[in-house]
């Protein structure tokens, strides 16, 4: 088998002497799991380690050179490798969650390697996080993205089955929305030249940061070619879930389109923007999350409304549909052109007036029997 154990006089330890092929180095290692190896007992149990490892085809050298573990650095390989590949606000969360709560973590867990995570070492990390509910369940998100990148990567045999769903109890809290009436009394009290980009909002069902980043090549007339998004503050030219949605013009928009036109037109603006913030820093400019949000805030103050800007647009006008114009789900599901029936339910749980409808259409009336029917029947 590979590897021997020697003896070094001068630190009065013993060692594993291992050739690693993929480096072509020799490498003498002197701890196993944290410990040094003061007796030969402990030489040969790290010795069969490592040869067991080679077994079973995970062996890395890493894991037995690195002093803090190979986990640890393993996180922070994994996300410089794929910081290209995922969306700047998914690259800042996935920071977060490793530096805030993974690697505090795997710190004090010196001796587990990248193969060796058990599902009983993922309960404790889910109790090592400091975050409620949906917080906890994007640090797990996290790791588990991790450890599918190993595993397609050949590093580890199996991805470990993570704790289940109702282990974060989480609280799924009901949809807040405006009736259509309150909702359109919001976006009346803002300036009129504010108010295009939210009307868009509330009739096509899409997220603000697409609004924010539409263009006017996007749009041919007939239709917008949605496929753009602003993540952390940078516009990227994919959608949140990366898929491209037409979404055609309906009649009720084409006024305030005309006031988006003639608002650019009089402060002389040229922008490939298709709606722009005319009190940015920037002529041109496009709304940002801020900006937008700010002048929600305010046209709900003068309505007395307390409801945040997204749920105030597109959950509003989704609830709208299911509780208002009596839509099925299937029905809310192309018109917000969602990719899974999964992403609308919620909204169909919000209100019972809809729920007492259907109830009250199930129920067969029993018409009740005259004095008079009861004798016809003798």
């Amino acid at each position: 088998m590979k590897g021997k154990i020697g003896y070094a006089p001068h630190v009065k330890r013993f060692y594993v002497s291992w050739y690693d092929s993929t480096d072509q180095k020799t490498y003498k290692v002197y701890q196993y799991k944290g410990f040094k190896l003061s007796s030969r007992d402990l030489a040969e149990k790290l010795l069969a380690s490592m040869q067991g490892d080679v077994e079973k085809g995970v062996f890395r050298i890493e894991a037995y050179t690195k002093a803090g573990g190979e986990v640890v650095p393993y996180l922070r390989q994994w996300l410089k490798a794929i910081k290209g590949t995922i969306a700047p606000a998914t690259y800042k969360d996935y920071e977060n969650s490793i530096e805030s709560h993974l690697v505090p973590f795997f710190e004090t867990k010196p001796s587990i390697q990248l193969h060796e995570i058990r599902y009983d070492t993922l309960m404790e990390l889910l109790g090592a996080i400091s975050r409620e509910g949906k917080g906890k369940l994007n640090v797990m998100y996290c790791l588990h993205a991790c450890l599918d990148f190993a595993w397609r990567s050949q590093r580890i045999v199996a991805i470990p089955p993570f704790p289940k769903k109702k282990n974060y109890n989480i609280t799924e809290n009901p949809i807040v929305w405006l009736p259509e009436a309150r909702q359109k009394g919001v976006i009346e009290a803002m300036p009129l030249e504010d108010q295009p980009i939210s009307w868009w909002l509330k009739y096509t069902l899409r997220r603000p940061c697409e609004a924010f980043s539409l263009h006017k090549v996007d749009f041919d007339g007939e239709q917008w070619t949605v496929h753009r998004s602003v993540s952390a503050r940078e516009l990227i030219d994919r959608t949140k879930t990366g898929e491209i949605h037409e979404v055609p013009l309906l009649d009720e928009l084409i006024p305030y389109l005309e006031i988006e036109k003639q608002k650019q037109r009089s402060l002389g603006i040229v922008s490939p923007y298709f709606f722009v913030n005319p009190r940015g820093k920037t002529p041109g400019q496009p709304y940002t999350w801020k900006a937008w949000s700010d002048i929600w805030k305010a046209a709900r103050a003068k309505t007395g409304e307390s409801i945040r800007a997204y749920a105030g647009t597109k959950h509003s006008t989704a609830s709208q549909l299911i509780n208002e114009y009596g839509y099925n789900l299937h029905d809310l599901q192309i018109a917000g052109d969602w990719a899974r029936l999964e992403s609308v339910k919620k909204y169909g749980k919000v209100e019972t007036a809809a729920r007492k409808a259907l109830l009250e259409k199930s129920v067969i009336r029993i018409k009740p029997v005259t004095n008079l029917e009861r004798k016809g029947e003798r």
